[in-house]
């Protein structure tokens, strides 16, 4: 039998965002596989971790890539960029709690380098009147992972349906964002 690493990855952050505690024995139960084949692919809890924020920062810079941030309008942009971050909430959700415990060189790298791409984003909304210039850019890209965290956690626990994952998040961002004419 193959196991699909990446399912394994997106089980395990599914898991391990609900309950953080979970042992590799109930990662491996949940991924439907034996806790000897898990280990084969992940040595130990610090590999799968360091394992999931590779793939997280993959997906995430994916996302970031195909919602093209310096096209159209930054309300346009954002939206396609929460609508390509979708698939990935979960693991997303899971990284940004987690991330802190799990500090690598190449990951902060990989998280700054992103965490400007995003703040950019928000910086040009401003510039162009699209956004209110009270709040700063990487307080906006803050917010926006703490509501795809949240819509993620939601849509898990039954509490949002997943049709709804992006109108809720654009709309209470851009809602506390947009610039209103005085």
């Amino acid at each position: 039998m193959t196991v699909d690493r990446e399912q394994v990855l997106h089980t395990a952050a599914a898991l391990l965002t609900r309950k953080a505690t979970a042992t590799m024995d109930e990662v491996a139960r949940a991924a439907g596989i034996g806790r000897a084949t898990l280990h084969r692919h992940f040595a130990g809890r610090d590999a799968l971790i360091r394992a999931l924020e590779e793939l997280g920062l993959r997906t995430f810079e994916e996302a970031v890539d195909a919602a093209r941030l310096d096209e159209d309008g930054a309300e346009d942009a954002l939206r396609r960029l929460v609508a390509g971050v979708e698939p990935a909430a979960g693991l997303l959700a899971f990284l940004v709690t987690e991330n802190q415990l799990f500090e690598g060189e190449g990951q902060n790298e990989g998280w700054a380098r992103l965490d400007a791409r995003v703040s950019a984003l928000f910086r040009r909304g401003q510039e162009s009147g699209e956004f209110r210039i009270d709040l700063t850019p990487s307080w906006l890209t803050d917010a926006l992972y703490g509501l795809v965290s949240s819509a993620s956690w939601c849509v898990q626990d039954g509490r949002m349906a997943a049709k709804d994952f992006q109108y809720m998040i654009v709309e209470l961002l851009l809602g506390g964002a947009r610039r209103r004419a005085e």
